[in-house]
């Protein structure tokens, strides 16, 4: 039960520790670690006012919390919560734009450069002592040079990412659910053409119905045997056994992956093949990011119990009016 005037926050799950101190300064905190809620007493239910929550929150759990105004996700990918159905039952949610977007598109090309350049084979060749006892790592296949970068979701991350990538002298083309009229970069009405006419596919997308699996087996063999797949996205957006008989196969060169379809599994196949770069999603995971993001969280709430204007509400509570208590 809450000791002080402060709203009773839950935070639903695992939660970054800088972000949950910051919690902590502001609001009466019950942290549910273990995310089984028959831990909440029955008062704990009734007076639980917002929830933080960095990554899946069932509805189910939303639903039995009777005084629940407000969910905060700490990450820009919110699919984790059902913010149509929050909507529906006047809860408004707020997700982290923006503060985390420098981060990831510094690591996308990082993977981007890993990948082409064989760059993780390359620095184990060099510590194991291959170098000394075997020679010169071999000759890479491919390089930077010449290439075209497909972008799947030019967002905020997706243009930061372009920005970075244009300083490598690579051109740039993108996919999204519509055109936009403020980038010069050549636009691809499906997401097929758009692999067929990149040497790399890198995708940024959010996950969701939408974009479930939408890179399939198609579009891989339209990437072709020389293409490369980076994805900073979401795992959902890949078709992963079509993905891992495409690098096994040879319908694609190789592939970079910092997200997965079943996090933290990752098929031992696709863990198996040398002709990928895998990264345990990092991609914003710095403290100092993190730390932001944390904040941000934090923010929105304060605002909300302050009777201001949520900084970052996600389009469906946009939509019903859910942008401040007031």
């Amino acid at each position: 039960m809450p000791t002080s005037t402060q709203p009773l926050v839950l935070v639903y799950g695992p939660y970054n520790a800088d972000g949950l101190a910051e919690l902590g300064r502001r609001f009466d905190v019950r942290h549910l670690a273990s995310r089984d809620p028959g831990e909440l007493s029955e008062a704990e239910r009734g007076e639980v006012r917002a929830v933080a929550v960095a990554g899946h929150l069932p509805n189910a759990v939303m639903d039995a919390l009777p005084a629940l105004e407000i969910v905060g996700h700490f990450g820009v990918g919110y699919d984790g919560v059902d913010a149509r159905h929050a909507a529906e039952r006047g809860i408004a949610v707020t997700n982290t734009p923006d503060v985390l977007t420098e981060e990831v598109a510094d690591t996308a090309v990082a993977l981007v450069l890993m990948t082409v350049r064989e760059l993780h084979h390359a620095e184990a060749h060099a510590r194991s002592g291959e170098w000394e006892r075997k020679g010169a790592y071999p000759l890479t296949r491919f390089s930077l040079r010449g290439k075209t970068v497909g972008i799947m979701g030019l967002g905020r991350i997706g243009l930061a990412i372009a920005r970075r990538l244009e300083s490598f002298g690579v051109a740039i083309r993108y996919h999204n659910r519509s055109e936009r009229t403020d980038v010069a970069y050549p636009y691809d009405p499906s997401l097929e053409a758009l692999a067929q006419s990149s040497d790399i596919l890198l995708n940024v997308a959010p996950g969701g119905a939408s974009t479930d699996k939408a890179i399939d087996a198609g579009v891989l063999r339209a990437l072709g045997p020389d293409g490369i797949l980076i994805n900073v996205g979401r795992g959902s957006t890949v078709d992963e056994p079509a993905l891992i008989d495409a690098l096994e196969q040879g319908t694609i060169a190789a592939a970079g992956l910092d997200v997965f379809a079943d996090e933290p599994r990752i098929p031992e196949r696709l863990r198996n093949l040398r002709n990928t770069v895998l990264l345990p999603h990092v991609a914003s995971a710095s403290r100092d990011t993190r730390i932001l993001m944390g904040n941000l969280v934090a923010d929105n709430l304060s605002r909300w119990f302050a009777g201001e204007a949520l900084e970052t509400p996600v389009p469906e509570s946009q939509d019903a009016g859910l942008t401040s208590r007031a």
